[in-house]
This record gives structure tokens, sequence and C-alpha cells, in this order.
């Protein structure tokens, strides 16, 4: 008999996600890169407890780094310890980062981690949000929409 395709990669595993962002930046585009992390911050992103809310990618001196994200420490890791909140390389190429800091510098963007998670061959990578930060009432017109929305939804349902 064939095998069965299995539909979902056991490897791909989201670790953190940032649901503010969508509400307080309107994403215009977004990109993945890869992140350099130190032993013990691999194990400790398989447990859970990290968190990216507060958090932002800035270049700076050609490289492209993540500022302020917390991966909490690896309890099990006695001499090679990790500091939490440490600023993180990201990997991208170099017409990446040319755009991204075109992006940012002249056209005033901002860079949001959206996601961080495991991709289908394990390893950690974070997908960046190229935004326009929102006003106050675009905020109000998105919750409006969001429960305009929703509002809809149950009428739909109800009308079966």
């Amino acid at each position: 008999m064939a095998k069965k395709k299995q539909t979902s990669d056991p490897n791909y595993k989201v670790i953190a996600e940032n649901r503010r962002a969508r509400f307080d930046y309107a994403i215009e585009d977004d990109i993945e890169c890869g992140i350099v992390l130190e032993g013990s911050e691999v194990k400790a992103l398989r447990g859970n407890g990290t968190n990216i809310a507060d958090s932002y990618a800035a270049v700076e001196n050609g490289e492209l780094w993540l500022v302020n994200s917390y991966i909490p420490p690896y309890e099990q890791a006695k001499v090679f310890k990790h500091e939490e909140r440490r600023r993180r390389k990201l990997l991208v190429s170099k017409k990446e980062l040319a755009d991204l800091w075109n992006l940012t510098q002249r056209k005033g963007m901002t860079l949001v981690p959206l996601v961080i998670y495991f991709n289908h061959k394990g390893r950690a990578k974070i997908k960046l949000g190229i935004a326009k930060g929102k006003k106050l009432h675009d905020k109000r017109e998105t919750q409006a929409k969001r429960d305009w929305g929703r509002q809809k939804q149950r009428l739909l349902k109800d009308a079966r």
C-alpha cells in the first residue's frame, strides 16, 4: 500500500506571534529572515515564554538587528547561559538589506516582527512586517470593520 502524505510537518512550529502589530501598524509587505542564536537560546525557544510584542528591527552599520525581543533563560544551561533581551542579528541578503534600509530611512517605514517560528527544516526564522504606523482614527476604522464582519457572520448563521 502507498504511504499517506502527512498534511502537517512535525518540524514546523510557531513560537511567538505579535498579534498587536496588525492593529497598530498597516502592514504593506513581509520578509522572512534567519536569526543568529546562541546554543541555549534555541533550547529556550523550543519551550514557551518567548515575547516579541515590544520588539522591532533596525538597520544599523550595514546589518539588520532585532532589538528588545525576550527569550527566557534555559534553566538546564549551567555555564553557557544567554542574555534574555540582547540584540540579535538577523540574516538577509545584501539586496534585501539595502531595500530595507531605503524603506526605513527614506520612506519612514517600520520593521515590525510578526512571528517567530521553526521552519520545515527545523531552523528558527522570523517574519518581519514592513509597516507604517496607524493613526487613532485608522485603528477605530479597523475595529469597526472587524465588528461588522463578526455581526454579519452571526446574521448569516442565524438566517440558515
